[in-house]
C-alpha cells in the first residue's frame, strides 16, 4: 500500500503547487477578491479559498475516486466534518485569508492525508515565500527537498513563542487568551511572535525558527498536514491541557520538545471551542 499513498502524496505536491500559483495570481491581480464572512466579522473566506479547494478536490477525485475529504470551505458551506478510516484528504485551501486579504506575505496551501484517522503525509506550501514543506510518516520532514529538525533549546527562558488569537472575539474568550499571553511572556520567554497562519507557525517549529505554537480554536484543516511535519522534524504535539493531540479538537500545542511543551501548559489558560466534529445543527 505504500506505493499508493506516495502516489497519493507526490499529487498533492504537485496539486499544492497548482493552487499556491492560483493564490499568488490572485494576491498580484487588480481585480479585487470579493470578501465574505463565516462564523463571524473576523473569519473570511474569498472566492480564491473556494476556486482553489474546488481546484484541489477535484484534481483528486480524478486520480482518486474513492477516497473522501474535509475542505475548510465545504464544511463551511454545510457539508459534515467526519474522520472516519478511510483514506481521507483534509484541505486547507488558503490557510491565512485574512492575510491574503490584507496581502501580508504569509499564506499557505495545506493538505493532510489521513487512513485510520493517522495521518500519513502532510504538504504545506507557503506560496509567496515559495517553500513547500513535506513528510511522510516514518520518513522525515523536508523543506524543498532539505531535512527539518526541531530546535535544540531545552531552556523555556531563550525559547520564541508562536501564538494566533482565533477569530472568537467574545469576552470571556478574549479575557483567556490574553491570561495566557500574559503569563507566557512573563514567564519571561525571549518573545512571541505570530505568522497569522496555524501551518506555518507549525512548520516554523519544525523548522527550529521558534520552539512551540500553541492556539485554542483552530481547525483540524489548519492543523493536519502541519501536525506530521512537526513529528517528522522532531517535535511533539500535545492538546494545550497535556494530553494527547486531538485532531478535532480545536486546540493545539506543538513543540520542539517535552519539557517545553510541558512548562507552556501551565500557563496557558485553556477552554473548549465547539468541536469541529460536533453534529451540525439542525
Amino acid at each position: 500500500m505504500d506505493d499508493v499513498w506516495q502516489n497519493a502524496m507526490d499529487h498533492a505536491v504537485a496539486v499544492a503547487r497548482k493552487a499556491g500559483q492560483m493564490v499568488r495570481e490572485a494576491l498580484h491581480s487588480t481585480q479585487m477578491d470579493a470578501v465574505m464572512v463565516k462564523s463571524s466579522s473576523v473569519d473570511l473566506v474569498t472566492q480564491t479559498d473556494q476556486k482553489v479547494e474546488k481546484l484541489i478536490i477535484q484534481s483528486v477525485k480524478e486520480k482518486f475516486p474513492t477516497h473522501c475529504f474535509i475542505g475548510e470551505e465545504s464544511v463551511a458551506a454545510g457539508e459534515a466534518c467526519v474522520l472516519t478510516d478511510n483514506p481521507t484528504w483534509i484541505i486547507d485551501p488558503i490557510d491565512g485569508t485574512t492575510n491574503f486579504v490584507h496581502t501580508y506575505p504569509f499564506v499557505a496551501v495545506a493538505i493532510g492525508f489521513s487512513v485510520n484517522k493517522q495521518i500519513e503525509f502532510g504538504v504545506v506550501y507557503s506560496c509567496l515565500q515559495d517553500q513547500m514543506f513535506t513528510a511522510r510518516r516514518g520518513r522525515g520532514a523536508f523543506c524543498n527537498g532539505e531535512p527539518l529538525q526541531v530546535s535544540p533549546q531545552r531552556d523555556i527562558h531563550k525559547a520564541i513563542i508562536a501564538v494566533e488569537f482565533g477569530s472568537n472575539r467574545e469576552a470571556q474568550t478574549v479575557d483567556k487568551i490574553f491570561s495566557s499571553l500574559k503569563r507566557i511572556v512573563s514567564i519571561p520567554v525571549h518573545g512571541v511572535r505570530g505568522a497569522g497562519s496555524a501551518a506555518i507557525n507549525m512548520c516554523l517549529v519544525a523548522s527550529g525558527c521558534v520552539e512551540a505554537y500553541y492556539e485554542i480554536g483552530i481547525h483540524v484543516w489548519d492543523m493536519a498536514a502541519s501536525s506530521l511535519i512537526v513529528s517528522e522534524a522532531g517535535g511533539v504535539l500535545m492538546d494545550v491541557e497535556g494530553g494527547p493531540l486531538d485532531l478535532m479538537s480545536r486546540r493545539v500545542l506543538a513543540a520542539n520538545n517535552q519539557s517545553i511543551a510541558e512548562r507552556l501548559v501551565k500557563e496557558i489558560d485553556s477552554f473548549s471551542p465547539l468541536r469541529d466534529d460536533a453534529p451540525l445543527a439542525q
